[in-house]
């Protein structure tokens, strides 16, 4: 692989892999309102008059159900936003739910209590759009984020600009042109000393919330109840440990862990099986960098295509990754990682996202399995060939048709979606 693409592909998992605590529509929120807090001074939110609140479809289906870390054990847009407030601090992007010391609760708790916070559906076509106006006693301010976790695009304050940037979709979309090819070139040509930094934290941070996820009771506790009933296998753990993380995630673990895509689900999806496998097949450290480089590049290279937030689940293209990224630990053969792709694609691309939940870590399970399926198939000598469903001559067109029946096919679906969940409120 040539420098220049080289550093490339550094770059874009520099960008990608880095740490949130909790949910990220719900940081994206307290991220939101952080930002308006700061440029109101940081005055105490106990004389706050009103916060108005506009989301767009996904952010609500995205936090209705999830449990905001550092908060008690709430959830829901108001409390996410509360907690922004309560913090102010903005400059910690998305670890600001980090920033909510206990002794802080009772403010959290007085300023939900006041329902001064309101939340009302925005008028956009935007998929990730929030928009938070506080008015105080001596100033009002906005801000507006708009697609992508961390996007500010305006920041005001009594009408005032003092932040404008134009709207952009999340950051995976502005990446170099991705195959699948240059995919595997790279993480056989990467240095480890570059790749540690990034892809080593990932792989410590996602393994240390996954293994709290198998010691303690954690939301449905799906990762436990895999080890229980399918024993100690490989292919059984690392569902397990993967469904575990984010057992512990949607349920309030105070622990960060790294995305990737803007989704901490699938940067544990993408890393966490390929840990589990490396282990067990006593690889290098070395082996393992390489490997979850490629399964995250890879989860990439399907987002590309999908964007941001979609009626697809994203647990999908990890659980795909990460089947990629075993065959890459197992064989280093690139035929054997481009048909797990393919053979993953065509078994689980029809899995539908209704929110961040729970169930999430059951999602996780099954697109993992559905990863190692497909790399299993291929070591038996069976593949999905072109024209069975959306499969297609080459891996890269695959995943080109998952991206335009995930976007632009599941439009409508998305938008039911959302109507039955906000209809069982």
């Amino acid at each position: 692989m040539d420098e220049k693409k080289y550093q490339q592909y550094l770059s874009l998992l520099q960008r990608e892999l880095i740490p949130a605590m909790g949910c990220t529509e719900p940081i994206a929120l307290a991220y939101c309102g952080a930002a308006a807090q700061q440029a109101a001074g940081n005055p105490p939110p106990e004389t706050l008059v009103e916060a108005a609140v506009l989301v767009s479809g996904n952010i609500i289906k995205n936090v209705k159900s999830v449990i905001v870390p550092n908060t008690g054990g709430l959830r829901g847009i108001e409390t996410a936003v509360a907690a922004g407030l309560v913090s102010g601090r903005q400059d910690k992007l998305l670890e600001v739910l980090a920033e909510l010391p206990p002794e802080r609760l009772p403010a959290l708790h007085r300023l939900l209590e006041r329902k001064v916070i309101r939340m009302a559906p925005a008028d956009t076509e935007s998929v990730l759009y929030i928009e938070i106006r506080l008015t105080y006693p001596r100033c009002t301010t906005r801000a507006i984020l708009e697609g992508s976790h961390t996007g500010l695009v305006l920041l005001e304050r009594d009408g005032v600009v003092l932040h404008r940037a134009d709207p952009v979709e999340q950051q995976i979309q502005h990446c170099p042109a991705l195959t699948v090819g240059d995919i595997f070139d790279f993480a056989q040509s990467a240095d480890p000393a570059d790749l540690e930094p990034v892809v080593g934290r990932q792989i410590d941070h996602n393994m240390a919330i996954a293994q709290a996820g198998m010691d303690q009771a954690w939301g449905a506790n799906v990762g436990k109840v895999l080890r229980r009933v399918g024993g100690e296998s490989c292919r059984c753990l690392a569902r397990a440990y993967a469904a575990a993380g984010s057992d512990a995630r949607m349920s309030g673990c105070e622990m960060p862990v790294v995305i990737v895509s803007g989704s901490g689900n699938q940067g544990i999806t993408a890393s966490v099986p390929v840990a589990v496998y490396a282990k067990a097949l006593g690889k290098s450290r070395e082996d393992l960098l390489r490997a979850v480089a490629l399964s995250d590049l890879v989860t990439i290279h399907q987002k590309t295509g999908i964007g941001c937030l979609s009626a697809f689940c994203g647990a999908v293209c990890a659980g795909c990754g990460a089947g990629a990224g075993v065959a890459y630990l197992e064989t280093r053969d690139y035929k054997t990682v481009t048909h797990t792709i393919v053979n993953a694609l065509a078994v689980i691309s029809g899995m539908v996202c209704d929110g961040a939940k729970p169930s999430c870590a059951a999602k996780i399970a099954a697109a993992v399995d559905a990863g190692l399926l497909g790399y299993e198939m291929y070591c038996q000598g069976q593949q999905f060939l072109d024209g069975d469903g959306i499969v297609c001559k080459g891996v890269d067109n695959t995943i080109g048709n998952v991206g335009r029946m995930a976007k632009t096919g599941m439009r409508e679906t998305d938008r039911v979606i959302l109507e039955i969940m906000c209809g069982n409120r």
